[in-house]
């Protein structure tokens, strides 16, 4: 029964390996005995069929080894210090890596998972033989899924598809994730499955004609061209043709590349020159020629992509490729092994792993194993981008990146410092989505504070949203979360609400999702440091609680009586013995157009008609109000904004002076990111004319950008 494998072992490894393997063989299978698999089958099968797997990718001997033992420490009653002890520490690493965290208690089964992979990536970091292990392993567990639950194969499949999958892709392991993608749609969508397979073939089978025709055409141009090659015709899996289907919308007689012609030969130079040739022939289809070659893809798949019309008129995929390219493509990063005789020492090896080291140091920025999870997902799905350096160096980034994305991935610093970005030579904003083929050249301040916190919702790439994170996350995170929650309860307090009924679970599930918040203490750090002010926050938490809470009609109707009530030089329509108060987020003054707000439990506040908190209120909370006598002068609040250098107070002093007003405080600062200075002023004015007067003298000088009384 286990004398193929034992039969691999000795024709693939030197004999030194051979003993090593062939006594974790027995070892494991003594280990094992007695226990049975789902399917009725001797349990030690399994650890058979991965190991079988490793052999077939050309995994060394170590590997191989530990893919026998990777279930006798959880399964049996051998332990760590056994395997240290009979096969050394290498082997035991390995084992340890794949073996899941059944010791410890967790609160949930996605919590349970989320541990899991994070544990798989540290192990990854220090070894990345540990996940083709464990993808060797899932693959056959995928294989033998029929005779489990069908819960539980629903669960497998879509956590295969949604981690396994891609990660086999992202290490270019392509035999591998192309037979797992397969077998989680055979049980996420049966009825599509049953499909493709029945139809698939058949379809195929009348196109051979034409497949045969290409593949002798393609010959024929490589015995004119004197180039040794091989050509041949290979059917695409199954779920690359369902996806395409359901993306596109299309029946499968409308997908016309259910087969890729590949074309091999020696060298880059006849990889081009074939290229060529082939566009001589036939009609390239614009947009469809991809030179992975020039621009290798994240997982450095290297390889020519051209689709033509032919002269019979129909349209054909043709991929092009040297013999080493083709077995990364296949092998990916197990290629290092198989064909490790025929590289030299300083071959790409650790440019192949530096995503998963990347992916180490931004998750140090997330709050727990769940984010950590959802990140891994986008980054091993996200669609590259490939944009250069200055220096014309490739960078690849995800779908949609912006020059946030590029700067940290750049460096964590240079993303801290970046001010600015200029894409083929011209200033963009940041929040510019970056083009395939863009140069991008990020411009630094030392003079920057770090990032805002609405980049976040501009960061696409999971480790520039990680990095911003932990910025904030790292700047003295006790403190700030218990001033920013204090401020929130006192500004909530201010507007007449309670904050721990404005903070629901529901309530901070939206403004999560539009802050880009995980935790409440996330939250309530970054109002502590300033990335965020209290209103951004408090007025969607209101805006909300309004929403779920609204006032009946009929209590609007009855308890406000119509009479007329002078408070604080204000008339109010319609309210009687009910205190009135003037609102601090607009800071009405004589003069100014204002009307009257029912306050849940304060009475009447007095707004400015135009104050941008109260659009969308409740029209039936609403009273007229008018200004009565006014005495005396009073103060009101100016902003000034100008360019970095602008002398704003030289200004605001001179005009105030010319006008006879007087200036009671001034509050400064510089914006960095927009190269702008900003002052704040108190002024105190006798008459609303003043603040025309005034507006219309310091808006006279063209350094100033813009003069305002400023909303809070």
């Amino acid at each position: 029964m286990y004398e193929e494998i034992l039969k691999s072992i000795r024709e693939n490894y030197l004999e030194t390996e051979r003993e090593v393997l062939e006594r974790a063989f027995h070892f494991a299978k003594e280990a094992h005995n007695g226990q049975k698999r789902a399917s009725g089958e001797e349990y030690f099968t399994h650890p058979v069929a991965v190991a079988n797997i490793l052999i077939s990718l050309g995994m060394d001997c170590d590997t191989v080894a530990a893919s026998f033992l990777h279930d006798v420490i959880e399964d049996t009653q051998v332990s760590e210090g056994d395997i240290k002890e009979l096969f050394g520490d290498e082997v035991l690493q390995l084992v340890q890596g794949v073996t899941k965290l059944d010791k410890i208690e967790f609160r949930s089964k996605e919590e349970e998972q989320a541990e899991n992979f994070k544990k798989i990536f540290v192990s990854m970091a220090k070894d990345i033989r540990v996940i083709i292990i464990k993808l060797a392993d899932r693959l056959h567990n995928m294989r033998s899924l029929n005779f489990l639950s069908h819960e539980r194969q629903l669960r497998m499949a879509h956590e295969t598809l949604d981690i396994y999958a891609p990660l086999a892709g992202r290490l270019g392991i392509s035999q591998i994730k192309c037979e797992l993608e397969d077998l989680c749609l055979k049980y996420i969508d049966p009825e599509g499955y049953e499909f493709l397979s029945v139809n698939i073939n058949d379809e195929i089978h009348e196109r051979q004609q034409f497949v045969a025709f290409v593949v002798n055409e393609l010959k024929h141009i490589l015995e004119e061209s004197s180039i040794e090659g091989e050509v041949f015709g290979r059917p695409k899996h199954f779920y690359s043709i369902y996806k395409k289907m359901k993306k596109q919308g299309k029946s499968l007689d409308q997908i016309y590349d259910l087969t890729a012609v590949r074309v091999i030969v020696k060298t880059v130079d006849e990889c081009y020159e074939l290229l060529g040739k082939i566009h001589k022939k036939w009609k390239p289809i614009p947009g469809r020629i991809k030179d992975y070659i020039a621009m290798p893809k994240e997982n450095l798949y290297q390889s020519l992509h051209t689709t033509v019309v032919t002269s019979v008129g129909k349209i054909f995929e043709i991929q092009i490729r040297t013999w080493e390219m083709n077995h990364t493509a296949e092998f990916g990063i197990a290629a290092h092994w198989k064909y490790k005789e025929n590289k030299d020492s300083s071959d790409n090896f650790d440019q192949k792993l530096s995503w998963i080291r990347e992916v180490m140091e931004w998750q140090g920025g997330l709050s727990n194993s769940t984010e950590f999870l959802e990140s891994l997902k986008g980054d091993v799905y996200s669609t590259e981008v490939l944009v250069f350096t200055p220096k014309g160096e490739v960078l690849s980034l995800v779908k949609d990146a912006t020059p946030i994305d590029f700067a940290y991935r750049i460096h964590t610093e240079v993303g801290h410092k970046c001010v600015g970005a200029k894409v083929n030579g011209k200033m963009v904003p940041i929040t510019t989505t970056l083009n395939v083929g863009d140069i991008v050249e990020i411009v630094t301040s030392k003079l920057s504070k770090g990032p805002s916190w609405d980049w976040l919702r501009i960061a696409k790439s999971p480790g520039a949203r990680a990095k911003i994170k932990a910025f904030f996350k790292k700047a003295d995170s006790a403190e700030n979360e218990k001033k920013g929650k204090t401020m929130l309860e006192l500004e909530a307090k201010n507007k007449g609400y309670n904050f721990g009924e404005l903070l629901t679970p529901l309530s901070f599930e939206i403004i999560s999702q539009k802050l880009s918040f995980s935790t409440e203490e996330e939250m309530f750090t970054a109002v502590g440091c300033g990335a965020v002010t209290v209103n951004q926050v408090l007025l969607k938490l209101i805006d909300y609680h309004k929403k779920e809470n609204p006032i009946p009609q009929k209590i609007v109707e009855t308890k406000y009586k119509k009479a007329t009530n002078h408070v604080g030089g204000v008339k109010i329509k319609g309210c009687d013995n009910f205190l009135v108060r003037f609102a601090g987020c607009c800071a009405p003054v004589p003069g100014d157009d204002i009307i009257g707000y029912i306050s849940r439990g304060r009475g009447v506040t007095v707004h400015r008609r135009d104050c941008p908190n109260m659009r969308g209120e409740d029209p039936a909370r609403f009273l007229e109000a008018e200004w009565t006598e006014v005495v005396g002068s009073y103060n009101i609040s100016v902003r000034v904004i100008g360019g970095e250098s602008t002398p704003i107070l030289v200004y605001v002093s001179n005009a105030c002076t010319a006008l006879g007003l007087f200036i009671a405080s001034v509050n400064g600062r510089i914006d960095s990111k927009n190269r702008q200075s900003i002052v704040d002023f108190t002024i105190r004015i006798n008459k609303k004319e003043d603040i025309e007067a005034l507006f219309t003298k310091v808006s006279q000088n063209k350094d100033i950008i813009d003069i305002f009384r400023p909303q809070s």
